[in-house]
């Protein structure tokens, strides 16, 4: 259905990179949320006083929280779209990750609400009735709740939305609670064993799971979350794709919102380039970016000395004494600078988060090796952080 309504109201489908296209997707995703979930709430209010069931009622405020979480989202896009304005110049393409930990908190508090109501039922239970209407529209339930849970996965893909992922995962969750609900009227129609509470207390708990889940998916790109790899990935491979630049580093990326990045970086060109074709080179890759990978690059150049045999060989030694301390280090704008009593060796270089090394330490053992090399060398080395 979804693919259908698709094809008929969404223009250029499959630019999904373009914002108006992934707004688009997410309005007609809300929009048929919203339309299922209250249906299914209908149904299921029907079953759960027909039958008696804990279990079917608790699940049926559940897909009505769904609803309101397909409008939330639904507004949510809507509002992401609006244009830059002088409060908001880079756009509010983060309304998205803000309307989604709204959902997941508003998920968070019904579940901690059916929570106590599946207690209740646990200390005073109640028959269920065993109903041929009731286990049909439960597992109607199931099948609608894993077709929601297929198309929003499929279109969260497409539109790499975290907000969407988040929502087909509850779907998911969903339909595994209900094939819950189902399990436990069974069990007590053909033993008697009263579990209708305790299975409400499972669907609470799946519930729960899933605000929280939602939650940390939404958090991480408001605090600033690492990019994806094949993001980094295709950036250095535009810049390096042009001869004139030898390398990149320091590279950090802005996210304001899905399709709205900022990226800066420095590229290491010849020293004895002439400048103003290298940056003619510079200019045409942020126009590069900006086309292929949607994002708005400032790009630092950084001259570094390509054609002096020595500056090269003493390069490649401290490249040694940095991968010796810990592989996983990198260095970077290397130079030489020579005095009439020494010469400094200036580097950056780059130490992971998660390296068992501290910064000064690092940096002491550099120094204290750089200086036993022959010559009288001293070290000046500038510690980073990789921001990707």
């Amino acid at each position: 259905m979804i693919t259908l309504l698709s094809k008929i109201f969404i223009k250029n489908r499959e630019e999904t990179q373009d914002p108006a296209v992934r707004r688009a997707y997410g309005s007609l995703c809300g929009i048929v949320g919203i339309a299922l979930n209250i249906l299914l709430f209908a149904i299921k209010v029907f079953a759960g006083i027909f039958s008696g069931s804990a279990a079917i009622l608790t699940d049926a405020f559940n897909n009505l929280s769904d609803a309101l979480s397909s409008l939330i989202m639904l507004i949510g896009f809507k509002m992401s779209g609006h244009k830059p304005d002088p409060e908001h110049p880079f756009g509010h393409g983060r309304i998205e990750y803000v309307t989604g930990l709204i959902v997941s908190f508003l998920i968070i508090l019904m579940g901690v609400e059916l929570l106590k109501n599946a207690v209740s039922h646990i200390l005073s239970p109640a028959p269920v009735a065993f109903e041929t209407l009731t286990i049909v529209i439960l597992i109607v339930s199931v099948l609608t709740k894993l077709y929601m849970y297929f198309y929003n996965k499929r279109v969260s893909d497409r539109i790499q939305s975290t907000a969407m992922q988040a929502t087909a995962m509850d779907s998911f969750s969903d339909s595994v609670a209900t094939c819950a609900v189902l399990f436990a009227m069974m069990i007590g129609e053909f033993t008697g064993l009263q579990l209708d509470g305790w299975c409400a207390l499972l669907v609470s708990f799946f519930i729960l799971y899933t605000g929280i889940s939602s939650a940390k998916d939404t958090i991480s790109p408001l605090l600033g979350s690492a990019p994806d790899k094949e993001f980094v990935d295709k950036i250095e491979a535009f810049a390096r794709s042009y001869p004139e630049v030898c390398g990149i580093h320091d590279l950090i990326v802005h996210d304001y919102g899905p399709g709205r990045m900022m990226i800066s970086f420095h590229a290491e060109v010849p020293a004895n380039g002439d400048i103003l074709k290298l940056h003619d080179v510079i200019d045409r890759i942020e126009q590069k970016l900006r086309d292929v990978l949607g994002c708005e690059a400032v790009i630092h150049m950084d001259p570094i000395v390509t054609d002096d045999e020595t500056t090269n060989r003493l390069k490649a030694v401290a490249l040694l004494i940095v991968k010796g301390i810990d592989d996983n280090l990198t260095m970077h704008d290397f130079r030489m600078v020579e005095g009439p009593t020494h010469t400094n060796l200036i580097f950056d270089v780059v130490v992971p988060y998660d390296c068992k090394l501290s910064d000064d330490t690092v940096k002491q053992e550099i120094t204290d090796q750089i200086r036993k090399l022959p010559g009288n060398y001293y070290a000046v080395v500038q510690v980073d952080k990789p921001y990707v």
